[in-house]
């Protein structure tokens, strides 16, 4: 399988961020690992290995990212207002500099989107915001609420990147294209975001796929089960 790690220089973040690279061709989606980690552990938790077929024929190519969620949200040091401010230059980053490289590179306009964890998030923030951009957001054991590490500031940087708080208010036809999922297991310790996510995508009638596996523990057997599954019916 050929793979590349290639160093990406953020001018929106001044900072340069590892971009891992599975594939020589096909479509692409772009892979958020879970909580501070970098897109080294999307390798190494098996998920490129589980759709090594369509990899390998051309059909898919995995762009996972570094994210800097121990400079945002999960620093320990950090005041609120740094953390949100600091994701919203990364979200910036996303849009305007790392989303155009796959449009160029595999010529397309929509991309796919996954994500582990707190993955599922930047995944799930990044289509929602810019849905134009995105073909399909695979959630895996998703965690959504950013609020929990932010105490009680609230700003506009917060609402925007909030999808708790800033998808009842958006008008739900922009999201009709979507393909949506919400994937967790009923031994998932963020089932209950899933389930949350899913109800607020029914009450503004979003269409989704909420998919609950039954007795499979939410880590890379669950993962690396149900990556497969969703691409499959995503991508045909």
């Amino acid at each position: 399988m050929q793979k590349e790690q290639r160093p990406f220089y953020s001018h929106s973040l001044g900072r340069t961020l590892q971009l891992h690279i599975h594939g020589h061709w096909g479509y692409p989606i772009l892979v958020f690992p879970p909580a501070g980690t970098d897109g080294r552990q999307i390798e190494n938790l098996g998920l490129t290995h589980s759709v090594s077929d369509k990899i390998e024929h051309g059909e898919i190519k995995i762009y996972a990212i570094d994210s800097i969620d121990l400079d945002s949200f999960f620093s320990t040091e950090l005041s609120s207002n740094s953390k949100i401010f600091n994701y919203q230059l990364y979200a910036r980053f996303l849009k305007e500099e790392l989303v155009p490289l796959l449009q160029r590179e595999c010529n397309v306009h929509r991309v796919g989107l996954a994500g582990i964890d707190f993955g599922a998030y930047h995944a799930l923030n990044f289509a929602f915001k810019y849905p134009d951009l995105t073909n399909f957001v695979i959630s895996m054991s998703g965690m959504f609420d950013i609020r929990r590490f932010l105490d009680d500031y609230f700003d506009d940087n917060v609402y925007f990147n909030s999808p708790y708080d800033f998808i009842p208010g958006a008008e739900s036809w922009i999201f009709n294209h979507l393909k949506i999922v919400l994937g967790t297991s009923d031994s998932d310790k963020n089932r209950d975001e899933s389930l949350k996510m899913s109800k607020l995508l029914g009450q503004k009638q979003i269409d989704h796929w909420y998919d609950e596996k039954k007795q499979i523990e939410a880590d890379s057997t669950l993962w690396n089960t149900a990556f497969p599954e969703y691409l499959e019916a995503f991508l045909y």
